[in-house]
């Protein structure tokens, strides 16, 4: 946590975010919780998570760019891959290191927008999002996490109310500097 405390001191007009087991880390600007940045408060965002992190960090490791989709972004996410013409992987954070049924549902959403060859995972993917008959329901079908992230559940099910594709720019060994996507 100390390291993206340090990233956000070096970068000018940076909101640092994050939390561990969901909740807000002290100190912090802000946690996790997509409600907290509906109004734009800063360029660019420091984040340090539980999850979300480790897994656009390690999509950094294999992956020229990375962009970071939800159903609050899924048009505008798609959109940007299209542009962009590349091949491309679609990875989900999870949950500590182990398969997230919500996060593959979200994964499934964004498959189903995109053209192209699909890989196995693809496949899985976007039948699984087939399977709910709404977003509030594959978000819900998750079985981890602590009791109180209703509001936010719901917060998130909600498709393509942003327009926003935030971006990773830079990272640490354990923090993401995520900024608008150009």
């Amino acid at each position: 946590m100390e390291e993206a405390r340090a990233l956000r001191d070096s970068v000018p007009d940076a909101l640092l975010g994050g939390e561990r087991d969901a909740v807000r880390i002290e100190g912090f600007d802000v946690g996790a919780s997509p409600r907290e940045f509906v109004e734009a408060r800063a360029e660019t965002l420091i984040l340090s998570t539980t999850n979300g992190t480790r897994a656009i960090l390690t999509a950094a490791e294999s992956c020229e760019e990375v962009l970071l989709g939800s159903l609050l972004n899924l048009d505008a996410v798609a959109a940007a891959v299209a542009a962009r013409g590349a091949d491309v992987a679609i990875l989900c954070a999870g949950f500590k290191g182990a398969f997230a049924l919500d996060d593959a549902y979200c994964a499934g959403r964004i498959v189903a927008l995109l053209d192209g060859q699909r890989s196995d995972a693809a496949v899985a993917a976007d039948r699984l999002a087939a399977s709910f008959a709404s977003a509030s329901e594959g978000l819900n079908a998750r079985t981890y996490g602590p009791r109180g992230l209703e509001e936010d559940i719901a917060w998130c099910a909600r498709e393509s109310v942003l327009d926003v594709v935030p971006r990773l720019s830079a990272r640490s060994a354990t923090a993401a500097e995520v900024t608008r996507a150009p």
